[in-house]
């Protein structure tokens, strides 16, 4: 399945249907990485579950080790790319191990394992980079060391500090923080969305604005992927979904499907609702930080899909075929 869509209005069911219906007597099994993120996250939404169907069985966690976990001292590239956080839970979904899966919208692969689609997204928390151990980007010091795994971020901060050295830092909030206190590195980036649900925005030294660090597609969006046949999941999902945000979600995503994004292409974007117009900000780079390209556009919010696809086509044919060659 190329996108995932769900239905333009956002769910399967009108949410007055799904208020008629409510949810079966059997909980809902939520799966989940087991990282302390992943599993906040998991708890975020057994509990909208429970506020949305009060008197129905809580939802049950299920906690599933996946291999992205697991493989920590290599880049997502090296090892196999964002599927390593998803192709367990998407197989448990689909051997009906479990109802739900809970996803931060940026790990999700482009293309959804066949039979599945996103049944809702949850209202976007703060997508914007938080920068840990200098208090600006031009304040970190000539030649220091930058521990990230992400290509985007390398890519947008040699673009602007080619002095910088970049190690790989892989592991989840705690690991990378831990690590930054041994010394593997002199400042790291994580996703100010990740600090915020984990109760320790402190953390952050500085929060990076959009126009000098653009997020990862979908970053600060939680998403909850379905069966596509499981009608009593869509029930449910259906009045946890933010139409917002999900729309914002799918131009993103349509984006990435244009440039035929993964893991090692260094790919930012970030769309926004105002009023009735929808825009979107997206950006390509070689890993380098050379030849960076970005876009905005605006376009119907009935159509998020369009935008998407358009921006992405520009950038595509602005970085050149070459780009996409070097980086099979």
């Amino acid at each position: 399945m190329r996108l995932g869509d769900i239905p333009k209005n956002g769910f399967a069911f009108a949410p007055q249907t799904a208020m008629r219906c409510g949810m079966n007597d059997q909980p809902l099994r939520i799966g989940t990485r087991g990282s302390p993120l992943a599993l906040t996250q998991a708890r975020m939404v057994r509990g909208l579950l429970s506020e949305a169907f009060p008197g129905a069985p809580e939802a049950e966690i299920v906690p599933i080790r996946t291999t992205g976990d697991a493989i920590t001292d290599r880049s997502l590239a090296d090892a196999g790319g964002k599927g390593l956080f998803t192709k367990e839970i998407d197989r448990a979904l689909l051997d009906r191990e479990v109802d739900i899966a809970v996803h931060s919208a940026k790990d999700m692969e482009t293309w959804l394992a066949e039979g599945t689609v996103i049944g809702a997204a949850l209202e976007r928390e703060d997508p914007r980079d938080a920068l840990i151990g200098a208090s600006s980007i031009a304040a970190i010091p000539r030649g220091a060391r930058v521990g990230t795994a992400s290509q985007r971020r390398q890519a947008q901060l040699l673009a602007q500090r080619p002095d910088l050295d970049v190690v790989l830092f892989r592991g989840n909030v705690e690991t990378r923080l831990r690590k930054l206190a041994d010394g593997e590195a002199d400042v790291t980036l994580l996703a100010l969305a990740g600090l915020n649900r984990l109760g320790h925005p402190e953390v952050a030294d500085a929060i990076l604005e959009t126009d000098e660090m653009l997020p990862a597609a979908g970053q600060g969006v939680i998403a909850i992927a379905r069966r596509d046949d499981n009608e009593n999941a869509a029930r449910a999902l259906a009045l946890l979904n933010d139409p917002d945000t999900l729309t914002c979600l799918l131009t993103e995503r349509a984006m990435l499907d244009a440039l035929d994004g993964t893991c090692r292409t260094p790919i930012g974007g970030l769309a926004r609702i105002a009023g009735d117009g929808l825009s979107l900000d997206g950006l390509v780079a070689w890993p380098d930080g050379s030849g960076l390209e970005r876009r905005r556009m605006s376009g119907d919010r009935n159509d998020p899909v369009a935008l998407g696809r358009a921006v992405g086509l520009e950038l595509r044919a602005a970085i050149g075929p070459d780009f996409f060659a070097a980086l099979d």
